[in-house]
């Protein structure tokens, strides 16, 4: 447990989370998930985060027509503290190799920010370097553009010690290509409502 001055932050294990959902210990509805050992809970989705979430859901499903799944604002049980729910996640295989268990990786991961626009690049953004996700991106509703982070790395600037080395902004006329689909382009203004 951390301390902070008479106060102890407790942490969270993926396995006491996981407890706490089969126990519906959380109201109905409520979105949460944990990251490095704290419970973040959701705001509800604004139209146009909802929007940008189905724009790149289906750009995504073209560019990753076979051999990959795309989830949905499903787990990532990604470390022992740690099980986001990114609005977007690649994984390798079928929807059905993870009915039993949560997929332990991906070969991207996507937030859709607005309000989030800080926490996602900082706070998400680190926990997915650390966790080995090789390409993280960020569309970013309020400046109309897409930020991808690849190369991730230790470094000594982040609250957790990891963060991506390469970070690029590509504007609505561009195209971009996933690093495990490096033959598909795809046109950031289809990522955007």
């Amino acid at each position: 447990m951390k301390t902070v001055g008479a106060i102890e932050i407790r942490r969270w294990s993926r396995e006491e989370y996981e407890k706490m959902i089969e126990t519906n210990i959380f109201p109905p509805g409520t979105r949460a998930e944990l990251l490095d050992g704290e419970i973040f809970t959701m705001t509800p989705q604004k139209r146009r985060h909802a929007a940008a979430i189905r724009a790149t859901e289906e750009a995504l499903r073209t560019a990753f027509s076979s051999g990959f799944d795309v989830q949905v604002q499903l787990p990532l049980a990604l470390e022992p503290s740690s099980e986001p729910e990114p609005d977007l996640s690649v994984v390798p295989g079928s929807w059905r190799d993870y009915a039993d268990v949560h997929p332990s990786s991906a070969v991207l991961v996507v937030e859709i920010a607005d309000t989030s626009l800080e926490h996602d690049r900082d706070c998400k953004g680190s926990l997915y370097a650390h966790a080995g996700i090789a390409d993280y991106w960020i569309v970013n509703l309020t400046d109309r553009r897409l930020e991808v982070y690849r190369d991730p790395a230790q470094s000594r600037r982040t609250l957790s010690g990891w963060t991506y080395r390469t970070v690029q902004y590509y504007a609505p006329g561009q195209q971009i290509s996933p690093l495990a689909a490096p033959d598909r382009r795809i046109a950031v203004v289809d990522l955007l409502p």
